[in-house]
């Protein structure tokens, strides 16, 4: 990954903060759908720089300056999100159509001698351009209009590349898994940054649990994704043959299903945060189902990208997944601190068996692909 597309990722950060800040500031569920559907097309801006940059190199002079230009639209995108849906409507989807258009015009320039590829540019265009006009006509709207222009807006730009077919389109396998590992740290990392947001009402005994309890979320989080399953997925995606096997594999494994892990991951953000402002208080249904179902929406993401890979389901974690809604009842009746304690219990207790229970398994798959890293 290059320092660019790095660079690039961190203005995202500010992106994904605002949507959990967002939900946090209206914590119902009009708001938990409001911020979802924010950064849902935060994510699929996201998503297209990631293919992009599998066919343009980001350093390159001219290229460098676009992307710089896309950065700061994308930054204003950000800063607009608390008013996406209300008086910054209309400068949400006028920056968000400049993150866009610079996006599609890169493509274009890198299709000029490959006639296969501006195929599929010519049909990613075609959806970008419906769903970014989607959002302006939504800006000057208002009400349940509004709600159903963004819902149809983000279902087709997320659906054309679906619907226009794969065979176009070309990646660099690890780079591309690369990058989407990197956005879930990034990922994580605001976790912790909502820890750290929470805390400002004061540090005493209990807060002090709460981010320890909250750091042991973001961690067993971060091993659920990067001990197997990362390097197994990779492995897929880089055997697959070139051309559309590969790239479907790449757009339902990667584009479409990280999104629920990231934003199940914003989701525990907002449960965090919401904890650590008061620890003693029981938690609202919506700022549980923040937490627990955020964390039951990034396994259930996981049970799915296995299947997509593999063939296979993930039983244990569609069993954990299962069993953290089931726990919501009583989520709204502990204490937050208590249910963030039992979240921390739980994917602590799914780590241990995966890990025990698969031990000869997961040492023969990170050896080998130690191994074939080392060869290459």
């Amino acid at each position: 990954m290059t320092p660019l597309e790095l660079f690039f990722d961190l203005v995202f950060v500010l992106a994904l903060t605002q949507c959990t800040a967002l939900i946090a500031a209206t914590p119902t569920w009009l708001g938990l759908v409001k911020g979802m559907a924010v950064l849902g097309v935060l994510w699929w801006s996201w998503v297209g720089y990631a293919w992009l940059t599998s066919v343009v190199d980001p350093e390159e002079g001219a290229v460098r300056l676009v992307i710089f230009g896309a950065m700061a639209a994308l930054l204003v995108a950000a800063l607009s999100v608390p008013g996406a849906f209300g008086g910054d409507a209309v400068l949400f989807a006028s920056a968000y159509a400049v993150v866009r258009g610079a996006h599609i015009l890169l493509f274009v320039l890198a299709s000029r001698e490959d006639s296969a590829l501006r195929r599929s540019v010519t049909g990613l265009a075609a959806s970008t351009g419906v769903g970014v006009g989607l959002l302006l006509a939504a800006a000057f709207t208002g009400g349940v209009l509004r709600g159903s222009l963004w819902g149809l807006a983000l279902l087709l730009d997320m659906g054309g590349p679906f619907l226009f077919g794969a065979e176009g389109w070309r990646l660099v396998p690890g780079h591309f898994a690369e990058r989407h590992g990197a956005i879930i740290i990034i990922a994580l990392g605001e976790s912790i940054v909502a820890i750290g947001v929470g805390a400002k009402a004061g540090l005493g005994l209990g807060a002090v649990v709460a981010a320890v309890l909250g750091t042991a979320v973001a961690a067993c989080l971060w091993w659920l994704y990067f001990d197997v399953v990362a390097l197994v997925a990779a492995r897929r995606l880089a055997r697959a043959a070139e051309g559309r096997e590969r790239n479907e594999i790449a757009r339902d494994s990667y584009s479409y299903l990280h999104y629920p892990m990231v934003a199940g991951i914003a989701l525990v953000a907002v449960g965090m945060k919401k904890t650590l402002a008061h620890v003693d208080d029981s938690l609202t249904i919506v700022t549980a189902s923040a937490m627990l179902g955020g964390t039951a929406i990034y396994l259930l993401a996981h049970v799915a990208f296995r299947l997509r890979n593999i063939g296979t389901v993930n039983k244990q974690r569609l069993v954990c997944a299962c069993l953290l809604l089931a726990l919501l009842p009583a989520a709204v009746e502990l204490p937050a601190l208590a249910t963030l304690a039992l979240l921390a219990g739980v994917l602590a207790a799914l780590i241990s068996y995966e890990t025990l229970r698969f031990a000869g398994a997961r040492e023969r798959i990170r050896h080998q692909l130690a191994e074939e890293t080392a060869a290459e």
